[in-house]
């Protein structure tokens, strides 16, 4: 496997003094891969190969294109073992969950290949005689893409493919802590056929390649996924000189579960969601708001089917739950643990160090009980396994629990009522909605993203994930030689 930055169709080793440490985050002490960090001139380099090479891909057949991201499916689907093993050596997430990942990119290579049969306008009346209307979509030219560090596959998969397969060039910040899972997506697009300059990827800090691709002029569009401090800043700088972003930023996502819910899959549910994946990711579950009368049952069979997760290293496949990212962020898990007891909620599980497992970044699966939505620790996102848990006597209180804090990606409730779920759907504040199932999971073919303070721009994936590296033209061709037409403008 290449390591270092790919740009115009060759693999490249910066001039630069500052090294991209990659480590294994179950032991520090295996060092995966380091080199040099991209520097602003080699972002430059990178933006000038896809400039030049934007011409003859915007032209490439949409089908055409289409066939270069099948072939990159076939081609995951035969290395996906690899890349697997890969993401869970650097991310940490257990190799279920990581092959579970792996899959769900190469779903998406295949419907975004199908988008490139399928990229359409509409044709619409025209007011004036013999004039027929009709709108395109054409690529927008040299796009910037910022991924993060907890799904280094299927989110560079579904930012990337629709890009590509609407005929824009591409330039791919991964983030430093995964950078060997984006190497194998590259190589993957090499090998698929992606001529030199389409695909390039720029391996460094967000102070250095991030800032370079946001303030380019030559960048017409960012697609950015991390932290609402980053997101935020870098929406205003990119907007600022007209460029199209979309963001998808933070998640504190609730579970309502009403006195008709069946508790033993709500559990499954909410343990999946609160767990899995270390609790890394923005759809987690982090929030349970339960009527009086079945929290207690619910709670126990949380904590009954928490005490039986194994923490250890993503590649025994006895392991249940993997580590913490890095030393950061399991020193954030660690800090809100302690902030939710100095706030007075109630530990149940957990709440330390796994200290057997060595140098680790390894966090107890933690749960808080009689958490007040007041308290830091339901209104935060963590990012960790740590889950809350607190009560609403109706639809009502949950609801305002659900909805008052300043994210709104996705809710899920369980009851078996029509009237409540109906009201739900109407009045949570949350782009994605689910019933009797986790508030986990999309499909390629479904719009992904939130709202409030999760998310800006267009939604990923689906259509709107294509669309959002178009423009729509909108096209008058009169067939007489004689227009009459209404003039407004």
């Amino acid at each position: 496997m290449e390591t270092g930055s790919y740009i115009d169709g060759k693999w490249i080793h910066p001039k630069s003094n500052r090294l991209v440490r990659n480590i294994n985050p179950a032991d520090p002490d295996d060092v995966i891969a380091e080199f040099p960090a991209a520097t602003a001139e080699d972002v430059q380099r990178a933006i000038d190969a896809a400039q030049s090479a934007f011409r003859n891909w915007k032209n490439t057949p949409g089908p055409e294109r289409g066939r270069v991201l099948w072939r990159a499916a076939d081609i995951a689907r035969r290395r996906a073992d690899e890349i697997a093993r890969t993401l869970t050596r650097e991310e940490g997430k257990i190799l279920k969950e990581a092959k579970g990942e792996v899959m769900k990119g190469i779903s998406l290579l295949e419907f975004y290949a199908g988008e490139g049969f399928r990229m359409h306008g509409k044709t619409l009346p025209s007011e004036a005689r013999d004039t027929f209307t009709y709108t395109i979509r054409r690529p927008l030219g040299v796009v910037g893409l910022i991924a993060p560090w907890n799904f280094p596959w299927a989110i560079p998969v579904w930012k990337s493919a629709p890009a590509l397969a609407a005929g824009n060039c591409v330039i791919f910040k991964p983030a430093e802590l995964t950078p060997a899972t984006a190497a194998l997506l590259t190589e993957i697009y090499q090998e698929a056929g992606c001529p030199p300059g389409v695909f390039n990827m720029v391996v460094g800090s967000g102070s250095v390649v991030g800032e370079a691709l946001v303030h380019s002029p030559v960048i017409r569009a960012v697609s950015f996924t991390g932290s609402n401090e980053i997101g935020g800043a870098l929406y205003v700088k990119a907007a600022q000189r007209g460029a199209k972003v979309t963001c998808e930023m933070g998640g504190k996502n609730a579970v309502i579960v009403m006195p008709d819910a069946d508790l033993d899959k709500a559990a499954v549910a909410i343990h999946g969601g609160a767990f899995g994946s270390t609790g890394q990711r923005c759809t987690a579950t982090s929030r349970v708001i339960a009527h009086p009368d079945v929290k207690n049952q619910l709670r126990d069979r949380l904590v009954e089917a928490a005490k039986k997760i194994k923490v250890g290293p993503g590649l025994d496949e006895s392991v249940d739950m993997g580590p913490a990212v890095d030393e950061k962020q399991w020193k954030t898990d660690i800090d809100y643990i302690k902030i939710g007891q100095n706030e007075g909620a109630h530990l149940i599980l957990g709440g330390k160090k796994s200290e057997h497992l060595g140098k680790g970044y390894f966090v107890e699966p933690t749960i808080f009980d009689n958490v007040d939505p007041k308290m830091r620790i339901f209104k935060e996102e963590i990012f960790g396994p740590v889950l809350s848990i607190s009560t609403a006597r109706n639809l009502e209180e949950a609801l305002a629990s659900a909805n008052g804090v300043e994210y709104g990606l996705t809710t899920s409730i369980f009851t078996e009522n029509i009237d409540t779920i109906l009201r739900f759907v109407e009045e949570v504040e949350t782009g994605m909605v689910h019933v009797n199932e986790p508030t986990i999971g999309g499909e390629a073919q479904l719009p992904f993203g939130g709202t409030k303070a999760t998310g800006v721009g267009e939604r990923e994936m689906a259509e709107e994930g294509l669309n959002f590296f178009t423009e729509l033209k909108t096209v008058f061709i009169n067939y007489s030689g004689k227009a009459e037409r209404l003039m407004i403008r």
